[in-house]
């Protein structure tokens, strides 16, 4: 069968293809990353430090259904593209439809359980009573937005299996210029809008995404309204459905990992000073800026080795896995050579205070050597990933995070190193996972059993 829609990237130039997959990503993100800052700043500069702080108690239960929703439909973006390469349509409209299915559930049993365990959720995690009600909510609001959240990841990785990543870019910078537009006006109320205060900020977000929702689908709906990524129906097929969990699960285990890691990191480093734990909440968020480029190819990557494998051309696999590498060294090489050369310059857009500008500084410089392992472990991730061995991203976090990083800074914390000796276990954990990653790769284990989608079909 022949595909005739989306774009084949199992022919042609494979960094060309790279590039031209990567890059929309990449400025997604960066937009997205963007205008979270800008968020922060209206709610500080409106609400005041209480409701900076009720969104920061929030942040880790948003950051949990964000790892939901990535690791769902990264099994389904992965999922499609092996299909996709296959040239398998109807595969591709079981994957499609089943995809739905796992959402709606997922959609009703987060939202239902958010809003009427919002409250119990705050008061597990330690919220200050003062602000408990505006925690509260403002996280209600936040779990109906996981409705358009999850769905517009849903529609982004259907049209990523397929190799559409221009599409979910627009999508993305129409939302974020509606929530721009809605944050003050909702937050202060102007003429006939009610002023909501902080519970203003939710629900721009909840119409912006609920808006980019309803782009999504009305032009997977009327672009691709004969060809398989539209879904015709809810299909609750065991074995399609495993195939998503067998990827999802892993998935959002392993972003957990990375969320836990950065909780016991943070343990760690509130024993030293508060002008420590402001320096590493900025130094952390430097570092996913940083990391950006990377995970943009690492899902470049992944996509052209799932449709690749498909197509039975596994040999082309070498070529994604050198030219993702080139790609990366220049753009990851002049980071890190910025934040080791110019790490005093890079804190000050952040912060004006002395003490905590010297810490950030001491931490770039030698987590900022570290960046340069991004050049290869993303990549090789990706590949693994694309492969559809999540189990095996999964463990190799396990093994960086709670094995090497998190007893490593505990234990180098408390020697005559003291803050310094965090900073090292962090670029340690990163040369372990590039070592166990590249391990992985050359080993040729990634290859074990047949494609995605002969399993899936058989």
């Amino acid at each position: 069968m022949n595909t005739q829609f989306g774009k084949d990237l199992t022919t042609g130039s494979i960094p060309k293809h790279l590039i031209q997959f990567a890059l929309p990503i990449l400025i997604g993100n960066l937009v997205s990353t963007g205008y979270s800052v800008i968020n922060t700043i209206w709610v500080g500069k409106l609400l005041g430090k209480d409701a900076v702080a009720a969104i920061a108690v929030s942040f880790p239960i948003f950051l949990a259904m964000v790892a939901l929703c990535s690791g769902a439909t990264l099994a389904t973006s992965i999922l499609v593209s092996n299909a996709y390469g296959a040239k398998d349509n109807a595969m591709i409209q079981r994957i499609a439809n089943s995809s739905w299915a796992v959402a709606i559930v997922m959609i009703l049993i987060v939202t239902l359980g958010g809003l009427l365990l919002s409250e119990n959720i705050l008061r597990m995690i330690g919220t200050p009573k003062d602000i408990m009600q505006l925690a509260t909510g403002y996280l209600k609001i936040s779990f109906l937005s996981f409705a358009g959240l999850y769905i517009s990841y849903l529609i982004s990785s259907l049209l990523r299996g397929i190799g559409d990543t221009f599409i979910p870019l627009i999508f993305i910078i129409i939302s974020t210029v509606i929530n721009a537009v809605l944050d003050p006006l909702l937050i202060m109320g102007v003429g006939s809008i009610p002023r909501l205060g902080l519970n203003g900020a939710a629900y721009a977000s909840f119409i912006s995404s609920g808006a980019a929702t309803i782009m999504g689908f009305i032009y997977v709906k009327y672009k691709y309204k004969k060809e398989p990524i539209n879904p015709t129906g809810l299909l609750f097929e065991r074995k399609t459905i495993m195939e998503i969990l067998k990827i999802g699960l892993p998935s959002f285990i392993q972003q957990m990992l990375v969320s836990m890691g950065y909780a016991f990191m943070t343990i760690f480093v509130i024993r030293f000073s508060a002008d420590s734990i402001a320096a590493f909440g900025i130094a952390s968020r430097i570092d996913s800026i940083v990391a950006m480029p990377a995970i943009a190819m690492m899902m470049a990557v992944s996509t052209l080795t799932a449709q690749n494998i498909g197509a039975g051309k596994s040999e082309r696999i070498k070529g994604i896995f050198k030219w993702g590498i080139v790609i990366n060294i220049p753009v990851i090489a002049a980071i890190s050579l910025l934040c080791v050369t110019f790490p005093g310059t890079i804190m000050r857009i952040f912060v004006d205070d002395v003490d905590v500008i010297q810490t950030g500084i001491e931490y770039l410089r030698i987590v900022g050597v570290g960046y340069l392992f991004m050049i290869i472990f993303y990549v090789s991730n990706g590949v693994i990933t694309g492969a559809g061995k999540a189990i095996s991203i999964m463990v190799i976090t396990f093994i960086s995070l709670c094995v090497v990083r998190i007893p490593l800074a505990g234990l180098l914390s408390h020697t005559s190193m003291g803050i310094h000796g965090i900073w090292f276990a962090i670029v340690i954990s990163f040369a372990v996972t590039t070592i166990n990653s590249l391990w992985y790769y050359f080993s040729g284990r990634w290859k074990n059993g047949v494609s995605m989608n002969d399993e899936m079909s058989s």
